[in-house]
C-alpha cells in the first residue's frame, strides 16, 4: 500500500500562498488579535505593520473610499472636481491626520539634568490637529505642558513635546482621552517629580454639524504627581497660562 508523502513545510520566512488575496487590513488586525491586544481608533498599531504594507494600506483605503463615494451617487468618473478624491481622502486619513495610528512615536534625544533643575517649566501653546472618533471631524487647539524636573528626570528639547503631541493627536480621539494618553507618554519618557496639561480645543462636530455652535471650545486637564498634591503649584501653573482666545 502506498502512502502519501507529507508537504515539505515552507522554510521560515517564506511567503505564504494562502495569504495571496487577502487585504492587508485583515492580515494587520489578525495579528493584533492574536496578540491580545485592542486596536480602538486612539490606538497605535505601528508594531503590527510590515515594510511595504502602509503603502497596501493605502491603495485599499483607495479602493474602499471610492466605494463610499459611488455610493454617494457621485459620478467620479464624469465630475473632474472628484476624479482623485477618493485617492486624496485615502492619503490624508493614512499618511496625515491618523499617521499616529500607523507609525513609531518619534525619536526622542533624552538628556540627563546635569544642572539639577527642579523649577517650574511650560511648554506651549503648541498648536493641536486631530480628529473626533465620532464624525471624523477636525478637532484643532492648544496645548500647554507643565514640567516639574527633579535630579533624575530626563530633559527633552522644547520642540520635542510637539512631536510628542502631534504623534498622539494625529488618531481619531475625543479630547479627553488624547490628553491623558499624551500624560502617560511624556510621563515615560522624561520621569519628573510632576506633570500638568491643559487642552483648549475646538470640535468641527459642534461648528460643521448638530447645533453648528462656532464659539464653543472644550478645555480639560491632567495633573499628576505634585501637580495633584501641591494646591499652590497647581495655581501657579495654571495662572502662568495666557487667558488669550
Amino acid at each position: 500500500m502506498l502512502m502519501k508523502a507529507d508537504s515539505p513545510s515552507s522554510p521560515p520566512g517564506a511567503a505564504d500562498s494562502s495569504d495571496e488575496g487577502v487585504p492587508v487590513s485583515v492580515k494587520i488586525r489578525e495579528r493584533i488579535q492574536a496578540s491580545r491586544r485592542r486596536f480602538h481608533a486612539n490606538d497605535n498599531i505601528a508594531e503590527f505593520i510590515k515594510p511595504g504594507e502602509l503603502e497596501a494600506l493605502l491603495d485599499e483605503v483607495s479602493g474602499k473610499m471610492k466605494g463610499v463615494l459611488e455610493s454617494l451617487v457621485i459620478d467620479t468618473v464624469n465630475d473632474h472636481n472628484t476624479g482623485d478624491t477618493a485617492r486624496r481622502v485615502a492619503k490624508m486619513y493614512v499618511n496625515e491626520v491618523f499617521r499616529g495610528r500607523y507609525v513609531a512615536p518619534p525619536s526622542i534625544t533624552e538628556f540627563p539634568n546635569a544642572e539639577h533643575l527642579n523649577e517650574l517649566m511650560i511648554v506651549g501653546p503648541i498648536t493641536v490637529r486631530s480628529a473626533c472618533s465620532h464624525h471624523f471631524c477636525p478637532v484643532i487647539g492648544r496645548i500647554w505642558i507643565g514640567v516639574l524636573p527633579n535630579e533624575h528626570t530626563n530633559v527633552i528639547g522644547l520642540s520635542k513635546y510637539a512631536r510628542l503631541a502631534e504623534w498622539v493627536m494625529g488618531r481619531p480621539q475625543i479630547q479627553e482621552e488624547a490628553v491623558v494618553q499624551l500624560a502617560d507618554l511624556i510621563m515615560e519618557k522624561t520621569q519628573p517629580d510632576g506633570l500638568a496639561i491643559v487642552m483648549e480645543a475646538s470640535h468641527y462636530c459642534m461648528a460643521w454639524r448638530g447645533v453648528k455652535d462656532m464659539d464653543s471650545r472644550m478645555i480639560n486637564s491632567v495633573m499628576r504627581g505634585v501637580f495633584l498634591k501641591d494646591p499652590a503649584l497647581r495655581r501657579e501653573f495654571l495662572s502662568l497660562i495666557p487667558k488669550n482666545p
